[in-house]
């Protein structure tokens, strides 16, 4: 609150001695601020639960040292007293009189004069005068909760005390006109933003009002009707309504500050000309990312060690400062309130009184707290007797005027500092942060894949085309060579012939003298041998030509050979080595997916066994990620839907089914509960029917002999249907038989409970009744009642409910004559005894279907004697539900047999 005269409001304090204006200046901290000292007037100050005396805190901090353990370490709420200056009004009015109060700031003690030779002593963790500056209050009081914050705690910094003491100067002070005069929010935001990283932390605020008993938005004033919600198993308080605003900068924070005390409530009163009529709350939630909490990896493998890494998902601390201005309490005959303003001052002293109240009820160790009297006390629920690390700095006066209010507020001071707070630490993982990186990796990943697809694709395709140009060339030179060959041996065998036929001629010519002495040829045998002669020439030749030839091609074929063969093995070589790159890239690609798919089903899985307080082993590699989040998993609201709406949009339906045919069994357990999921919601059901996951989870159903399985495929076979046209399906597909047998096996109640809702939704539909009987639905409906489990009965009780509705319709519209299948199967005995049942599902359902089987006059017979008659005037007298009375009346009034059976009776209907 702002001070009277003084105008802490504007920042300046008027001088007490001279009368001068003097502007407050920073100065540094001059004494060791150990706090952890008890008042003189208390002999304990220790908490509930605490025996072995305060935790002691650290020099220069108010708030005790930061605790590290997750299970939570007491600290105890630190109280700070700081003196307000003398204004024009006291200084002339108590010029005469001595101050009320006497600070020795050395030994953190304050003495309150009772009269002029007594005087109270009390010890406080900070005693501030008059001159201590905005700098050295922010340090003692607010700066050890703003550090507790940025670790991962919660922090409440609160001002309480007489109207025009100080305390919106201490807290909200902007410091435009003089930078000293920054009050505690505009310092610890500094803080807070030279700390963060604002790439990978956030900073958001909150600025609200408690006026009248009604919680404010100062940030947006239509705004006007905030709801308080409480976390029932954790006690957390949450404002979900109030406006959320991130800051990147202290301009923004300051413009953020201003709107909000331009919407703030105040008054002109004797004791102060600008009162704050309403307490301000200014909530700063700090969300900041852990580094180097990743544990060492060393593995030889590369590849598996950044997979494990990828999988880790980022560490998140967060933490909430809330600063708390409360309204100054005033006594009504001091501060001249009136009409409007009177209002104003019951409910700001209502609220004050209601967390005193509280602070009496922690400091004496009461078994009643009460925190639900004001919602000042609900929204400060952390604050007193919970997590947060708290500091208070109490406001005084030194006028000997108010030295009653100046009490009243020493000595809740006092009180305040029995309570003992259990810090905690907030710390949960971004499962969000690892699944955009897993997206981001995978597609890295596809695109890496594709490309070097692409790559070995052109490269083969040019190995070969280089391949046919080597052919085609090699059969060309071949077809060259081999013609040269022919014209070269065609050539030297005319010249041989020309040559042997001259030399022939000049014997002939030589030996002319000479044929009487020899033998005479004759010019055949002449011919004869030149032609052997050419012949064996040229054989012998055209052999020598051909052995060359073909020694040279052999040559040249096993060149060409090997170098063919060399280039057939790289060809194979790469083959092979692309292949294995596919094959390996393909396998982490779908190891990825497993593992995003098993991350997801499996933390669902566990904060389902968390939330039903039931023991369980988490499945598969996730058992020390699982346990790290089993807090946040607890606290966890509508996450689940959202991550399996993301895993369906990423994934694909298509894939997800494929899973059902997984030879794993634990693959195909956590996509049929995938698939459950999907089908609770209704946009999701025709989908899941036009993929065939209608058909797959029927087949799972009959060949699966795993109770899981069984339960979660029941459950998704329900919720799909509770749609007419599925209905078809699955009575046309065989679901009937499949259901009743999975019924007859099954011993585990849900599973039981799970095939008993399918079978009532089936036997809601008109065009059914016949061909579900007959496939033995109404037998295992009956057959599931040994069971005994209420889930299991009352889902047996609604649908023999919904069969009984629809043959009462059909009956009614023609269509059906007969007596009921229901009394055919044997039903009615079972209806009978379960009419009284003390479960309201099951008694609703079965007196819903006794009304259905009396309208129709055939069955009158069968219930007189099985006793449903009575049962049926018990309802239409005692039933809870008026329709379902109106409706048993009407058919008793209105069937000729059972009247004429009550009056034999003499029972009065």
């Amino acid at each position: 609150m702002a001070s009277g005269g003084g105008n802490y409001r504007n920042g300046t304090h008027r001088n007490s001695l001279k009368g001068t204006t003097t502007t407050a200046t920073d100065k540094p901290l001059s004494v060791n601020s150990n706090l952890s000292k008890p008042a003189l007037k208390n002999k304990s100050l220790s908490s509930v639960g605490a025996s072995s005396g305060l935790r002691k805190s650290s020099p220069g901090s108010l708030g005790g040292g930061t605790a590290k353990d997750d299970a939570g370490v007491p600290g105890r709420v630190r109280v700070a007293v700081r003196l307000r200056p003398h204004n024009a009004e006291e200084s002339v009015a108590d010029a005469d009189f001595a101050d009320c109060v006497e600070l020795q700031p050395e030994l953190k003690r304050l003495k309150l004069r009772k009269n002029n030779w007594d005087k109270d002593t009390y010890e406080f963790d900070e005693v501030l005068t008059e001159f201590a500056s905005q700098k050295r209050v922010y340090e003692v009081v607010a700066k050890p909760v703003v550090e507790s914050v940025l670790d991962g705690y919660n922090g409440t910094v609160m001002a309480y005390g007489q109207t025009g003491t100080g305390k919106t100067y201490t807290l909200g002070r902007l410091g435009e006109e003089d930078m000293a005069d920054r009050g505690i929010m505009v310092r610890a935001m500094e803080d807070i933003l030279a700390d963060v990283s604002l790439e990978s932390d956030s900073v958001s605020v909150s600025y609200l009002q408690l006026y009248m008993e009604s919680l404010q938005d100062l940030l947006d004033p239509t705004n006007d009707n905030i709801s308080i919600v409480e976390d029932p198993k954790s006690g957390d308080v949450s404002l979900p309504g109030a406006t959320l605003v991130e800051i990147r900068d202290q301009q923004s924070f300051l413009e953020l500050l201003r709107l909000g005390e331009a919407h703030r409530y105040a008054a002109n009163t004797k004791l102060n000309t600008e009162s704050s009529r309403s307490h301000a709350l200014l909530m700063v939630h700090v969300k900041r990312s852990v580094k180097g909490r990743e544990p060492a990896h060393s593995s030889e493998n590369g590849n598996s060690t950044n997979i494990a890494k990828s999988l880790r998902p980022p560490l998140v601390r967060k933490g909430k400062l809330v600063v708390v201005d409360l309204a100054g309490s005033e006594r009504i005959d001091k501060s001249g309130s009136e009409g409007h303003t009177l209002e104003e001052a019951k409910s700001i002293n209502l609220s004050l009184s209601a967390l005193g109240k509280c602070i009496n009820a922690l400091a004496e160790n009461s078994a009643h707290v009460p925190v639900r009297d004001s919602k000042l006390t609900r929204l400060l629920r952390d604050s007193f007797g919970g997590s947060a690390r708290t500091s208070l700095v109490i406001t005084i006066g030194p006028s000997p005027r108010h030295r009653g209010e100046t009490a009243s507020t020493i000595m809740f001071g006092q009180r305040a500092m029995k309570v003992e707070n259990m810090l905690k630490l907030k710390e949960e993982f971004d499962y969000k942060s690892l699944a955009r990186r897993l997206d981001i990796q995978l597609d890295k990943m596809i695109m890496e894949h594709e490309r070097k697809q692409k790559a070995f694709e052109d490269e083969i395709e040019r190995i070969t085309a280089d391949a046919q140009n080597q052919i085609s060339e090699a059969e060309r030179n071949y077809a060259d060579s081999m013609e040269k060959e022919r014209l070269k041996y065609q050539k030297d065998y005319m010249e041989s012939i020309k040559k042997l036929e001259e030399k022939w001629m000049l014997n002939q010519q030589k030996q002319g003298g000479e044929r009487k002495e020899h033998m005479v040829f004759t010019a055949e045998e002449v011919a004869e041998v030149k032609k052997l002669l050419s012949k064996e020439t040229s054989l012998r030749k055209a052999a020598e030509e051909e052995v060359n030839n073909l020694k040279s091609q052999l040559a040249q074929l096993k060149i060409s050979e090997a170098s063919a063969n060399s280039e057939i093995l790289k060809l194979r070589k790469m083959l092979e080595d692309e292949a294995y790159q596919k094959e390996k890239l393909e396998g982490e690609i779908s190891m990825l997916q497993s593992q995003l798919l098993q991350l997801s089903f499996e933390a669902d899985e566990t904060r389902r066994r968390l939330d039903r307080g039931g023991p369980g082993k988490v499945p598969g590699g996730l058992d020390s990620l699982i346990s790290q989040v089993r807090p946040q998993l607890n606290e966890s609201g509508n996450g689940e839907k959202a991550s399996i709406a993301k895993l369906f949009e990423q994934v694909g339906l298509q894939k997800i089914l494929s899973l059902l045919e997984a030879e794993d069994a634990d693959v195909r357990i956590h996509a049929v509960k995938v698939v459950a999921n999907l089908a609770a919601e209704e946009t999701n059901q025709q989908k899941i029917v036009e993929a065939g996951g209608l058909t797959s989870l029927l087949v799972l159903l009959g060949s699966s002999e795993d109770e899981t399985i069984h339960r979660v495929a029941a459950g998704a076979i329900a919720n799909l249907a509770m749609n007419e046209t599925n209905q078809e399906l699955i009575m046309s597909q065989g679901g009937i038989s499949l259901l009743s047998m999975t019924a007859a096996n099954a011993e585990d109640p849900q599973t039981l409970r799970m095939v008993a809702g399918a079978i009532a939704n089936l036997c809601g539909n008109d065009k059914l009744q016949t061909k579900l009987r007959g496939e033995g639905g109404i037998k295992a409906l009956l057959g599931m009642v040994k069971c005994g489990h209420p889930d299991v009965l009352a889902q047996v009780a609604r649908g023999i409910a919904n069969f009984a509705k629809c043959e009462s319709r059909a009956s009614t519209q023609g269509s059906k004559t007969g007596r009921s299948l229901l009394i055919e199967d044997g039903a009615l005995p079972w209806i009978v005894q379960n009419a009284h049942n003390d479960a309201s599902p099951i008694r609703r359902h079965i007196e819903l279907a006794i009304c259905h089987l009396a309208q129709h006059e055939v069955n009158a017979k069968d219930m007189i004697s099985g006793g449903a008659l009575r049962e049926l005037v018990r309802i239409s007298r005692n039933c809870s539900r008026e329709d379902i009375r109106t409706l048993a009346h009407r058919t008793l009034t209105s069937s000729p047999t059972f009247l004429a059976e009550l009056r034999r009776l003499r029972i009065d209907y």
